[in-house]
């Protein structure tokens, strides 16, 4: 069945096609897109998004979005590529991934191992998981509890239980300005507004965060301490410190969001206040999509509350994922293809340094996503466009913005699914049209 977004984005293509929407003609604001349509706002702001993916509209901050027209690409001098290459949705994928994993899962070929996999989730079953998972992050740094696990359906599942457990309907939860595009459609459903707090080099700045309290009390407080999306900032150990003081004068809890975790020995923020931090985890990037398994490690007087808004908000993880999941941990897989990425990311942000040469750009060197500062009279929106017509999909800082309106110049370039050389491809194409003027691509035509 297609998706209610997915047709509303046709009938608008077909629209364009037919001319009865022009180039430079705007469309509504979201919300009054919504309303006309009979839809949720997070809905039309998928139709938008997709829109803006497939090179059908331009955005512009302040102004609106445009109907950009079907103009044909610009004649670059560049070995051309088929198909479109995803910079946008950042999911390392490693050629023999499948491999390794389908090695592991193989014992399911016996009728009884699958049998059991497709049993009931009892407690027994999560109380052996909690203690898999424990051995698995467990460093000299962090020594994660067994009893301290909840396992959810992934990572946006985690997000959504944690929030849903410690702040009520109508209460505020701080965030980073800049910060993962999901929590802002989890935080409508929950009907949680978002507070983004002015971040510097290290993180969010404590004296933003302290006003942000003082203008209304916060609920929780959502961080990306390691590895930041979008930025790629990692907290010092100064800025940690201070965080946490903090949020302990404030008494307020941190749900730290570990998903790109596993490319850094930085430990959560967790090892230095358990009482304080809820890690939120998954192995949707260490591993693959497929293995939908998420981890919320808990304070022990909190356990039981976020329990029950694992289960009450359906967000449960299922019996097959959570035995692949833990099959996989318990057999060295997971480590195995964690040693893997972290170099094969290494080797990606190297491919970037190579094709983007002089462009200003943030990025952790062991990341898998680059924050692209633009320049020379090209707008985030415009570029996410032209990139699109050129075969390549790439995210403008709006999406990652809290506050409409507020985005930098920029766009993140994910670059985990990608085969090597299709990344490399992609980013000297994508270099070709930073070389050229905004104009001279004939997108607002």
């Amino acid at each position: 069945m297609t998706a209610p977004y997915t047709a509303l984005v046709d009938d608008i293509a077909a629209d364009i096609a037919a001319g009865r929407l022009r180039p430079g003609e705007r469309l509504p604001p979201q919300r009054q897109f919504a309303y006309e349509k009979g839809i949720a706002a997070s809905t039309a702001a998928r139709v938008y998004a997709e829109l803006l993916r497939r090179g059908l509209v331009v955005g512009e901050v302040g102004r609106g979005t445009f109907i950009a027209g079907q103009a044909p690409l610009p004649p670059l001098r560049l070995e051309p590529f088929d198909g479109r290459i995803d910079l946008e949705f950042n999911f390392p994928t490693l050629p023999d991934q499948a491999a390794l994993i389908g090695k592991s899962l193989a014992i399911w070929q016996r009728p009884d191992a699958l049998a059991a996999a497709l049993a009931p989730t009892t407690q027994r079953r999560l109380v052996e998981a909690g203690r898999i998972s424990a051995g698995f992050f467990a460093t000299a740094r962090w020594q994660p509890r067994a009893e301290g696990f909840v396992f959810a359906g992934g990572g946006r599942m985690s997000l959504a239980a944690a929030i849903s457990a410690l702040v009520p309907v109508g209460g505020r939860v701080a965030v980073e300005a800049l910060t993962y595009p999901m929590i802002k459609g989890i935080a409508a459903r929950l009907g949680v507004t978002l507070v983004p707090i002015a971040m510097d080099g290290e993180g969010i700045r404590p004296d933003a965060l302290a006003k942000a309290h003082r203008a209304g009390a916060l609920g929780a407080v959502y961080l990306q301490p390691v590895m930041q999306n979008p930025l790629g900032h990692t907290m010092s150990a100064a800025r940690r410190e201070e965080i946490l003081r903090l949020v302990r004068k404030l008494d307020l809890m941190i749900i730290e969001d570990l998903v790109y975790g596993f490319l850094s020995d930085v430990p959560p923020l967790a090892s230095q206040a358990e009482d304080r931090a809820i890690v939120v985890d998954s192995l949707s990037k260490r591993l693959a999509p497929g293995i939908a398994v998420g981890f919320l490690h808990v304070p022990p007087p909190l356990r039981e509350r976020f329990a029950t808004a694992v289960r009450t908000g359906a967000w449960s993880v299922t019996p097959l994922a959570l035995a692949a999941g833990m099959g996989l941990l318990a057999d060295g897989t997971a480590a195995e293809l964690t040693r893997r990425k972290r170099a094969d990311a290494i080797a990606r942000q190297a491919i970037v340094s190579e094709c983007l040469a002089g462009h200003r750009m943030e990025a952790d060197p062991g990341s898998y996503h680059v924050w692209l500062h633009l320049t020379d009279g090209w707008r985030a929106e415009a570029l996410t466009a032209a990139a699109a017509r050129a075969g390549i999909a790439v995210t403008p800082a709006s999406a990652f913005a809290v506050s409409p309106g507020h985005s930098p110049n920029a766009v993140r370039l994910a670059l985990g699914q990608p085969s090597h050389d299709e990344l490399r491809a992609a980013l000297r194409r994508l270099g070709a049209l930073l070389a050229t003027r905004p104009d001279e691509t004939d997108i607002t035509e």
